[in-house]
C-alpha cells in the first residue's frame, strides 16, 4: 500500500504580502510567484504547485506563541539563514537544535508565525 502524505501543504496568513514575499524570499530564496486568480491572491513559496509546498495569504496570523510550526528546509547554512531571518526583521529564538535528520531554530517572521529553520544532515 502507497503511504499517502501527511502534508498537503502549508498556507501561512500575513499582514501584508509584499513585505513578507520578501522576507521569504530573503531567508530561504524562494522565488516566489504572486498567483492572483483565485478569490484570494497567494504567494506561491518556491512556485511549488505540483507537489508538497506552501504559500503566503493575506490573513491573520496566530497570536504570537500560538498557532503550528512550519520547519522549512533552508538553502545554505543554519546559522546564515538565522542571519537572515533577523536582518529582514524575523527573531530567532532558539540556539540550533540537532535531530537525527539534521539541524533547525525556532524562529518568527515578520507577523509572529512560528516557523523552524532546518538544514538538513549531510548526506
Amino acid at each position: 500500500m502507497t503511504q499517502k502524505p501527511i502534508v498537503v501543504w502549508s498556507e501561512i496568513p500575513v499582514s501584508d504580502m509584499q513585505k513578507s514575499m520578501v522576507f521569504y524570499q530573503t531567508v530561504f530564496g524562494y522565488d516566489i510567484t504572486l498567483d492572483v486568480t483565485g478569490s484570494n491572491p497567494i504567494a506561491v513559496l518556491g512556485n511549488a504547485m505540483g507537489t508538497v509546498g506552501g504559500h503566503l495569504y493575506p490573513g491573520n496570523p496566530a497570536q504570537t506563541g500560538q498557532g503550528p510550526t512550519l520547519h522549512l528546509a533552508v538553502p545554505d547554512k543554519l546559522e546564515d539563514a538565522a542571519n537572515r531571518c533577523a536582518q529582514a526583521g524575523g527573531r530567532v529564538l532558539s540556539e540550533p537544535i540537532a535531530i537525527p535528520p539534521g539541524r533547525f531554530v525556532y524562529a518568527q517572521d515578520l507577523d509572529g508565525n512560528s516557523v523552524g529553520l532546518f538544514e538538513p544532515a549531510a548526506a
